[in-house]
């Protein structure tokens, strides 16, 4: 029997529902039938079906079976009024629905909830007792920040919905859910702030959402592949967050966010190549040292994509760019080295990378250990047997740091740090200039929802630029982005910065 092409109704004969429900579910030995009785005399015959290991079996015995069989429900109800009886008098759960197929029993049945069969009813009741088994709120390990809220997502979509929430308290915060996923029928929740948010982009999105057709949805990553404009670019088109302060702010600028049940990280849409570059910290610190920071973060970018690539340009094509003395430096380094400077550059690159996955994949306790010891051991003994030189392992290092400070482009940073070096590699500062080009029209073309990609760095519009390579000062920041919050410009509309004596 294919219940999922074929629409079965609910009989009035308990017995009939639950033997379609154990020929659809058979071999299933987690889910319990429980049939009993109310007290009164002509009493009413139900069944309780639930699968035993995701149910709250102490919520369904104190609210509804135990309020059942001490009831006095009886066969003298007419039909059409015993489940309004049961939901107002009998029950005391919330969250109470009712359905008319045997197909909707199955969906519920299978995401924790408990169906209630009423005799001589052609409906049944579905009830809410799903036992959630999550993990504390924490803060997040990879996103640790010294001053601002401290709290992270989980992997319950529930909790996720709620600490966004407790930071919101507008109406204007909507939020819907779907379900996507054929075999796991995953939740999905989609926030935005009707007041700010474009419903352009609200409507492209779930455009988008409804095409969606997988048999699973285990992590948002998923939703992210079908969902953005340019899913084969390096350069992520949809941002993601596991903190709720930095959802809410996002919220707040005219963004949608997309929660997935099971996942402790949220969507956010549309995304800019300069939130690569933004900490939530930068707003709960002095402008002035954030900019700094921000301004720092820019830099950093720059120098672990192009490091590389401007020494190996350097020290292959331009030797009159180098001063004397550290010329000298490198050749007397570069002494009795086999390999060209290219294939030193790649070795090592390749070294500290695989150093970090590798950090990533051991215990926590040993893997910042084995990751500096391995990275100190394995550069002195390449330049001891002369493998390597050592302004190479001073370059790696450099490059490798400074990515720390930008978390979020790993991967770009990756690829155009390659890129730019296969180009420096054949014409030097020619060659990179020109990768630079193609790499910036590239970007130039990319857009995410209708947005581009580069707002902020190819706009010279003061409401647009006030939070990209600086920070201001909140009372200088009094409108949001145009593009992004299409319905309500305004931000802020303090009148005056500095408080007067």
């Amino acid at each position: 029997m294919n219940f999922e092409e074929n629409y079965i109704s609910i009989s009035d004969n308990i017995d009939f529902n639950i033997k379609i429900i154990k020929t659809i579910l058979k071999n299933n030995q987690s889910i319990s039938y429980r049939k009993f009785e109310s007290k009164a005399e002509n009493s009413l015959k139900f069944c309780s079906v639930y699968i035993k290991n995701l149910c709250d079996s102490k919520k369904l015995i104190d609210n509804i079976i135990k309020p059942i069989m001490l009831s006095e429900v009886s066969t003298n109800i007419v039909p059409s009024a015993r489940i309004d009886f049961i939901f107002s008098k009998v029950i005391l759960t919330e969250d109470n629905n009712v359905i008319k197929s045997i197909n909707e029993c199955i969906d519920k049945l299978t995401i924790g909830n408990t169906i209630l069969f009423v005799e001589g009813c052609s409906n049944a009741i579905v009830v809410n007792t799903l036992n959630i088994k999550e993990r504390a709120i924490s803060e997040p390990d990879a996103n640790k920040v010294s001053r601002g809220p401290k709290a992270g997502f989980t992997e319950s979509i529930d909790t996720n919905v709620s600490l966004i929430q407790q930071i919101i308290h507008s109406p204007s915060l909507k939020i819907h859910y779907i379900t996507l996923g054929k075999q796991t029928k995953t939740q999905i929740c989609i926030a935005y702030m009707e007041n700010i948010a474009s419903h352009k982009i609200i409507n492209e999105l779930f455009n988008r959402l409804k095409q969606i057709d997988i048999d699973a949805i285990l992590d948002s990553h998923y939703i992210e592949s079908f969902i953005a404009d340019e899913p084969l670019s390096i350069f992520p088109t949809t941002g993601f967050t596991d903190r709720p302060d930095i959802a809410s702010a996002k919220l707040l600028e005219g963004r949608v966010l997309l929660i997935c049940d099971g996942s402790p990280e949220a969507i956010t849409l549309p995304y800019l190549f300069v939130e690569n570059f933004q900490s939530n910290e930068d707003y709960y610190k002095n402008y002035a040292i954030s900019s700094f920071y921000r301004v720092l973060r820019y830099f950093s970018f720059i120098i672990t994509t192009l490091g590389p690539s401007i020494y190996l340009s350097m020290v292959t094509y331009h030797q009159e760019l180098i001063p004397t003395n550290l010329l000298f430096s490198i050749i007397a380094a570069r002494n009795s080295i086999p390999f060209p400077t290219i294939l030193e550059l790649i070795l090592m690159l390749l070294v500290f990378e695989t150093l970090i996955e590798a950090s990533r994949r051991l215990p926590a306790n040993i893997g910042p250990t084995v990751s500096i010891v391995g990275g100190l051991i394995l550069g002195q003994a390449a330049i001891s047997a002369r493998l390597v030189s050592a302004p190479i392992i001073i370059l790696t290092a450099i490059s490798g740091t400074t990515s720390f400070l930008l978390p979020f482009t790993a991967g770009p940073i990756i690829f155009v740090r390659l890129f730019c070096l296969a180009f420096s590699t054949f014409l030097g500062f020619y060659g990179l200039v020109f990768a630079i080009m193609l790499i910036l029209a590239y970007m130039l073309s990319i857009k995410s929802f209708g947005v581009p990609y580069t707002l902020g760095l190819t706009t010279f519009s003061r409401y647009d630029i006030q939070d990209t390579m600086l920070r201001l000062p909140w009372w200088y920041m009094k409108y949001r982005t145009k593009i992004v919050s299409a319905r309500n410009f305004i931000r802020n509309n303090t009148k005056k910065g500095m408080p007067t004596r």
